[in-house]
């Protein structure tokens, strides 16, 4: 298996074992996100501002990196530290920080379902970006595993992988139950939500250009990126308007949350040095899964028989892409 293929090359097998950890990881940690917010929720809402919880996370990531650097878990660089090649990263936090705000504005002009099941084409534009940016060419099988990855992530939440067992119980209709959200999705919705997906695209393939072009260690370009990544979300928190403070309504939840994603960044950036974008999709595509699962175990949601249309799915993308030609 090769780098772009999603692996690395030449890994001896606790190196393997450890990679495959590590991804097992990210997996979970993505999975986990969603059903560790809603455990936030006070009566049904959200008790802290989420630039908060983002500005946090950066910040987070921002003092494990120099933690790491400071105790010595990555080599300084020889010499001066090239400080003029951080300048490049501002774009990546830049991107990021547009792709993030965007989610946010999306749900303005479609609904929830339309939204997941059309941000799949990230999928395709990161497979564009990546062969146009690293000049690298996808097989026809692995041009296959991608469309059954945006297939599963569709179908999912098309058909909806999981439902509220409280929808089912007898008594009186909700609010909800007899004026549902109309499926929509407005003709800006549709602009934002294509510059969404190649603004998402975009900034992970030309993270892991940056990364990979540089002879820096991770700890370092990680310095570099969340420390713009830092000042845009300081800005960004700062500009939002009056609201909760920034440690106002966080919970021992909240904090599990922060950290979790954090190490995720860290963990992803790993994989985009060392690996690629491409396995960076199956990162998440495979956290559906268990996101669902936890959703179930935590929440009392049912799983439907698109749940396990979806998981069969990925689990085919995976062999087609990575198993043996």
């Amino acid at each position: 298996m090769s780098v772009e293929d999603g692996g690395v090359p030449g890994l001896g097998r606790p190196r393997k074992a450890r990679w495959t950890l590590m991804l097992l990881l990210s997996t979970a940690m993505y999975g986990a996100h969603a059903p560790l917010l809603a455990l936030c929720h006070v009566d049904g809402r959200v008790p802290f501002r989420p630039s908060s919880a983002v500005l946090l996370t950066e910040l987070t990531k921002l003092l494990l990196c120099a933690l790491s650097l400071l105790v010595g878990w990555q080599a300084w660089p020889q010499g001066t530290p090239p400080w003029r090649q951080a300048a490049p990263f501002a774009l990546s936090a830049l991107l990021y920080g547009a792709n993030n705000n965007l989610v946010i504005y999306l749900q303005r002009y479609m609904d929830p379902s339309t939204y997941q099941v059309l941000s799949n084409l990230k999928i395709g534009s990161t497979a564009l970006f990546y062969c146009l940016c690293l000049q690298h060419r996808l097989s026809a099988r692995q041009g296959l595993a991608l469309l059954l990855l945006m297939a599963a992530g569709a179908s999912c939440y098309a058909a909806g992988g999981l439902q509220d067992p409280g929808t089912t119980l007898p008594g009186p209709p909700s609010a909800a139950a007899t004026s549902p959200m109309p499926l929509h999705i407005t003709p800006l919705g549709l602009l934002l939500l294509i510059l969404y997906c190649l603004i998402s695209g975009l900034s992970s393939v030309y993270t892991e250009l940056l990364m990979k072009r540089q002879r820096l260690p991770l700890a370092l370009q990680n310095l570099f990126l969340y420390s713009f990544g830092v000042l845009l979300n300081l800005g960004l928190h700062a500009g939002g308007g009056p609201g909760p403070g920034l440690l106002e309504g966080f919970s021992g939840w909240m904090a599990l949350v922060v950290l979790s994603q954090a190490l995720n960044g860290l963990l992803m950036s790993a994989v985009m040095k060392h690996g690629s974008s491409i396995t960076r999709l199956f990162v998440v595509s495979c956290s559906l899964v268990v996101n669902a699962v936890l959703s179930a175990a935590l929440l009392r949601l049912q799983l439907t028989a698109a749940f396990f249309l979806a998981t069969l799915l990925i689990g085919l993308a995976v062999r087609l892409y990575y198993g043996s030609r």
